[in-house]
Parts: C-alpha cells; sequence; structure tokens
C-alpha cells in the first residue's frame, strides 16, 4: 500500500498539468448568466450544489485555461468569446455523452426546451438526466456532474444552457447545429 501512494505522489509531481473538470464547466456556463461580476463562491456553491471549495477550484482551472479572468475586486468574469469556442469545438470532446438505460428523470438535449418545440423527436425514448424527482421516463443521459439535474431544477437559464450543451455533445448533426447557433446567441449576449 505505501508504493501505491508513494507512486500517486511521484505521478502527481512529474505532471502538473491542470485539468477541467465537468464541474468546471457547469461553474462556467453559470458564471455566463452574469451581467456583472460573479456571485460569492458560497452563493455559487448552493445554487449548484457543490461545495465552496470545489466552486474555488473550479474558477482557479478555468483561470489557468483562459477561460476566466479576475476583475479589480478579485471577481471570476468568464471570458464569453473562449467559452463558446470551447464548448462549440473542443468541450464535447472533453466531456463526450455517456448514455444509460431507460430511466425516469428531467428531460435534456432535443426533449428539452429550448429545442423542444424546434425538434420532432422520432420513436426513440426520449433523453434524460437520471434524476429521483424527474417525471419523465427516457434513455439515461448523464450530466455533467451528478448535482446537474438539481441545479437546474432551480435557474431555467443555467437548464437552457446545459440542454444545449447536452445537444452539441450528443445529439446528430442537425441538432448540434441548432444547439451551437442557439448557445452562441445566449453566450454572446
Amino acid at each position: 500500500m505505501e508504493n501505491v501512494s508513494i507512486f500517486i505522489m511521484s505521478a502527481a509531481k512529474s505532471n502538473p498539468q491542470i485539468v477541467l473538470r465537468p464541474q468546471d464547466l457547469v461553474v462556467l456556463l453559470r458564471l455566463s448568466l452574469e451581467a456583472g461580476a460573479a456571485p460569492t463562491y458560497a452563493v455559487l456553491a448552493d445554487e449548484l450544489c457543490l461545495t465552496a471549495s470545489e466552486i474555488h477550484a473550479g474558477i482557479r482551472r478555468a483561470e489557468a485555461a483562459q477561460l476566466v479572468r479576475k476583475d479589480a475586486n478579485n471577481k471570476a468574469i468568464v471570458v464569453r468569446e473562449a467559452l463558446r469556442l470551447f464548448v462549440q469545438h473542443g468541450a464535447r470532446y472533453a466531456f463526450p455523452a455517456t448514455r444509460g438505460s431507460e430511466s425516469r428523470g428531467m428531460p435534456t438535449s432535443y426533449a428539452a426546451a429550448p429545442l423542444a418545440d424546434k425538434i420532432v423527436p422520432g420513436s426513440a425514448p426520449l433523453p434524460v438526466w437520471p434524476y429521483k424527482a424527474g417525471s419523465v421516463r427516457g434513455v439515461a443521459f448523464y450530466p455533467l456532474y451528478p448535482s446537474v439535474p438539481q441545479a437546474a431544477s432551480r435557474n431555467p437559464a443555467l437548464y437552457e444552457l446545459l440542454v444545449l450543451f447536452d445537444a452539441i455533445r450528443g445529439g446528430s448533426p442537425r441538432e448540434r447545429a441548432l444547439a451551437i447557433t442557439m448557445l452562441d446567441e445566449r453566450l454572446s449576449a
């Protein structure tokens, strides 16, 4: 057991590469909804069902990735153009869609607003985030982070951004193109 911990410590020292985590994208999408400076880490943590330390670490990783900058008051501000490009061209490869079996949950991708009224679903089960409080049966489409359904149920604007991202990372080419256009509009505002 001691050899394993020595290996892990030496591996961490030999590869100091910073890697974005799925919850970091959730934090960034939430921050992109702010017109001004970001709320406190405690407020974000409560809203996103994360810990304040997860928010802090995520913002640090996003800053290293040049997706966030700090203002004069040391508050995080999303670099919207960088986030838009990352979501459009890279995030779906970094955080690929993972599907499961039939589940009860919250609709996502083309099954939820703002895409639901633009795409006619086929006969396949709808994609849903597995969620005990969900009311729709469909095929499991695992969210970026386990707390996403709860956070999305508290913030409709965040829910829409996460739905669009799910269509980008796991939708058909048509769904992806429509979601990219709609996400671009929201991130450019």
